[in-house]
């Protein structure tokens, strides 16, 4: 009976884990479509506290910022469509975001560990304790 308990409770937690990976995504995901095509718009331009003139002059640096946001959306749906057997897929993507997310934080905004670093790192420690039950 406690193994069918076991079984239950990870394949509940893999469940919550894998829903946190998707959320990550999809904040990246955000990020990516903000960065490569709204930067030096209105929604970029509020969303990053940007004024105009640097978010046309960076525009190209941003857009190179959001396309490597996109290849930590790939790795991480990478990671969901192989389920369990994505486990170290999704732990190297979620510490990718992580570290990405620190960095930010350090150089650029400490907003971006609240919005980056933090969500990985909770879905990080989701995906770890899933993979545990």
């Amino acid at each position: 009976q406690s193994l069918s308990y076991i079984t239950v409770t990870g394949g509940i937690m893999e469940i919550i884990a894998s829903v946190a990976v998707g959320l990550v995504a999809l904040l990246h995901l955000y990020f990516m479509i903000l960065e490569m095509f709204f930067w030096d718009r209105p929604p970029g331009i509020r969303a990053f506290g940007l004024k105009p003139d640097f978010a046309k002059a960076s525009k190209a640096l941003a857009a190179n910022q959001g396309l490597y946001n996109g290849f930590l959306v790939a790795g991480l749906v990478w990671g969901l469509v192989y389920g369990a057997a994505g486990f170290q897929i999704k732990l190297f993507f979620l510490g990718c975001v992580i570290v990405a997310g620190v960095f930010g934080a350090v150089t650029a905004s400490r907003k971006i560990l609240f919005f980056q670093a933090l969500p990985g790192a909770v879905a990080l420690a989701l995906v770890l304790i899933a993979g545990l039950l």
